[in-house]
């Protein structure tokens, strides 16, 4: 029974593999293809400015009440105000690594 469904399975490769020879090939003209992506990579570079600026605000609002938060834990006398203060600077740092850093070491200007 297997070998019987093989061999169908066999025959049937068989008759559509000369489908891929008919297939349309030679010169083609890609060049609307080409603008078209031009095209959106100049609106995906202006979307990213957008967004790193929306980033740039929300980190900031972060950032404050973050910075609130410490001031309150200090206030208060709360241990472990120094890992809040470093995860605070930590996240400071990766925003500017991420945004400007990162892009100018790999030659990518926003």
């Amino acid at each position: 029974m297997t070998r019987h469904n093989g061999k169908r399975i066999l025959s049937a490769l068989c008759a559509l593999l000369p489908c891929s020879v008919f297939a349309k090939s030679g010169g083609v003209n890609y060049s609307w293809g080409a603008d078209a992506l031009a095209s959106m990579h100049d609106y995906v570079v202006t979307m990213m400015l957008y967004v790193q600026y929306i980033i740039y605000a929300v980190a900031g609002g972060f950032a404050v009440i973050a910075a609130f938060q410490i001031y309150i834990k200090m206030n208060t006398g709360e241990d472990g105000i120094t890992k809040h203060i470093l995860t605070l600077v930590g996240a400071c740092l990766f925003i500017i690594g991420a945004t400007i850093v990162f892009p100018a070491f790999f030659g990518y200007r926003i």
